[in-house]
């Protein structure tokens, strides 16, 4: 697989989750990578399983809420690589489990900031690098709670709708110069981010945590939950050839929950 062949790769929150699982799907394919994120140790261990695998990759410590953070991501990668082919706005945080009227001004803010402030700031610093080289690849990493409706999670959705807001304006924006802007909403993904998440809400609701499970897993056509991997797979067949007239999109990978 070398269809990234010479081609570098910013993830934002790449060093777990879905973010880890795009980064080795984008280095699987050929390409260089760099990490960006607050937490510093998953990004040198991400970054080390993928020195082995024999890609390139480094990492460097980001906050996306801050402009100039954002600036030297870009800096760091062009200085280390010579240009970016793909950004992943992956970088997010699922922020508090309550009724709007029990969420501070603080809570909320930190939400829009990190989720959706990052994702705007990040694609800032990138697009005029892109539009010099022709082009670049841009993949927002939503959710299907930017799909409908998530009750006890206002920021969370709210900041997630209007990231497929961005995704189809950024894409309006830039595509005379080359750069194709899409996104993913994934459903619930198996392991320990969507745990927590049904803690938050069991505890929220005063409900059992494994009839909480049951309702997440039980809205999906194909009855579980989705992988890392799956929304890896489709964040890589996003920024190839295959997908060559495909920009404005917003692709849901949640094993059948929400059919539009």
């Amino acid at each position: 697989m070398n269809e990234l062949r010479n081609q570098v790769a910013i993830i934002t929150g790449g060093g777990h989750g879905i973010g880890k699982a795009i980064a080795h799907a984008y280095a699987g394919a050929g390409a260089a990578i760099l990490i960006a994120a607050r937490s510093v140790k998953p990004m040198e261990e991400t970054c080390a399983e993928l020195v082995r695998r024999g890609a390139r990759a480094i990492h460097i410590p980001t906050d996306v809420v801050k402009e100039a953070d954002c600036s030297r991501m870009v800096e760091r990668a062009l200085a280390e690589f010579g240009r970016i082919d793909i950004l992943v706005n992956n970088a997010g945080i699922a922020g508090p489990t309550a009724k709007l009227t029990e969420i501070s001004l603080a809570q909320w803010q930190e939400v829009i900031d990190i989720n959706l402030t990052g994702c705007w700031l990040a694609s800032r610093a990138v697009l005029p690098v892109m539009a010099r080289q022709g082009g670049g690849h841009i993949v927002n990493i939503s959710s299907l709670a930017g799909r409908e409706a998530y009750p006890m999670r206002s920021p969370y959705a709210a900041s997630k709708w209007a990231m497929i807001g961005l995704t189809q304006t950024l894409a309006a924006e830039w595509g005379r110069q080359g750069v194709r802007v899409n996104g993913i909403c994934p459903g619930p993904v198996a392991g320990a981010r969507i745990e927590e998440v049904i803690k938050a809400r069991a505890r929220a609701m005063g409900l059992d945590e494994e009839q909480v499970r049951r309702s997440v897993v039980g809205r999906s056509a194909l009855n579980r939950m989705v992988t890392e991997e799956e929304c890896a797979r489709v964040a890589l067949f996003l920024v190839s050839a295959d997908s060559a007239a495909v920009t404005g999109q917003t692709i849901n990978v949640d094993a059948g929950i929400a059919m539009d």
